[in-house]
């Protein structure tokens, strides 16, 4: 199985995290929400969740994952 790469799982929950602050302080702003929503998805996508909370959840315990542990890693727990 294809597992994505754990750089691009860590930046993408870094820029969550930054828009999801962002979101909290002005939820108006069309464009961080446009923003918000595009890299939620991304996550989703990456990691086979259904929920932005879930594919964070499963990028955080991805990213916990040991190197050696990866091949026994399932994206859908």
């Amino acid at each position: 199985m294809l597992l994505p790469d754990k750089g691009r799982v860590r930046s993408l929950l870094i820029r969550f995290r930054e828009l999801e602050r962002r979101m909290l302080a002005n939820p108006m702003h069309n464009d961080t929400r446009a923003r918000f929503e595009d890299v939620a998805y991304t996550l989703c996508i990456l990691m086979g969740q259904r929920t932005a909370r879930d594919a964070v959840l499963q990028a955080e315990r991805y990213l916990r994952a040991p190197t050696a542990q990866l091949a026994r890693f399932s994206l859908r727990k």
